[in-house]
């Protein structure tokens, strides 16, 4: 599996190695039960802080794309091919598109919406 981090681009550094990785399941460069560098060790090989890759994993991780095995490494999960064709991004701005048209519906104003928004991003219930 090659990986290639284009620091100049706009797309943010963790998102680029999800994405790659992702790609690579689904072209199965990589397939279930590969093992994948440690964090650190593919933070040196990219010359990235090993937070990025870090975020990056975990966002794998959640989306069960890998799955960590403590101290054993890091795998490819055995449903990553499935998952890694799902865009969890997608379904969640077609769900916000849909709450966005009834509260316009219901005469709500945009800055009503991103007030609204902005109060339950920040609540604590979250």
């Amino acid at each position: 599996m090659e990986i290639t981090i284009d620091i100049e681009d706009p797309i943010p550094l963790f998102t680029q190695l999800v994405e790659q990785i992702k790609a690579a399941i689904i072209e199965s460069k990589i397939k279930p039960g590969d093992s994948l560098p440690s964090i650190r060790q593919l933070a040196n090989d990219l010359e990235l802080n090993s937070k990025t890759v870090a975020k990056a994993y975990k966002l794998l991780e959640r989306d069960l794309v890998i799955q960590s095995r403590g101290y054993r490494g890091t795998f490819v999960h055995p449903e990553a091919l499935i998952n890694s064709k799902m865009d969890l991004n997608a379904d969640v701005i077609a769900q916000l598109n849909f709450a966005i048209s009834a509260c316009k519906k219901a005469g709500v104003t945009d800055s009503e919406i991103r007030i609204a928004f902005s109060s339950a991003m920040n609540s604590k219930n979250n």
